[in-house]
């Protein structure tokens, strides 16, 4: 068994692939439009789908937002310097919504950043 992907409801898909193209440096894999259903569903990640994990992006063509709920928790990424990968994407344009430095009671660096949609993401240093 393998993980396979993350899906994420999107209110607009090309400020969505924006960001995490051009801000955390992701690759476009693939995208399809359904028009019967009204929907699109765009997949990107740093390798192939048949190697690593990644993300489905999910945009409902009638929904322009949502309600991330008190479950979700967030997406993490693994980056060598969570300081640098901050200063990254505040130059991008990006939304850093906790400075990077040690988590509380522990050592590893880790900081939070945020997509247009409101979702969080945790770089991890390593």
């Amino acid at each position: 068994m393998r993980l396979l992907h993350t899906m994420l409801r999107v209110g607009n898909l090309e400020r969505s692939l924006a960001f995490y193209q051009e801000v955390l440096d992701m690759k476009l894999l693939r995208r399809q439009d359904y028009p019967d259903g009204r929907f699109t569903l765009a997949f990107v990640g740093y390798g192939a789908e048949e190697e690593q994990t990644v993300l489905e992006l999910t945009h409902n063509w009638d929904t322009e937002s949502y309600e991330l709920g008190n479950g979700y928790g967030h997406i993490a990424i693994e980056v060598p310097d969570a300081y640098a990968a901050c200063d990254m994407v505040r130059a991008k344009g990006g939304k850093v919504s906790r400075e990077a430095g040690p988590m509380k009671h522990g050592t590893t660096v880790i900081a939070f950043v945020e997509d247009p949609d409101g979702y969080k993401i945790e770089f991890i240093q390593r």
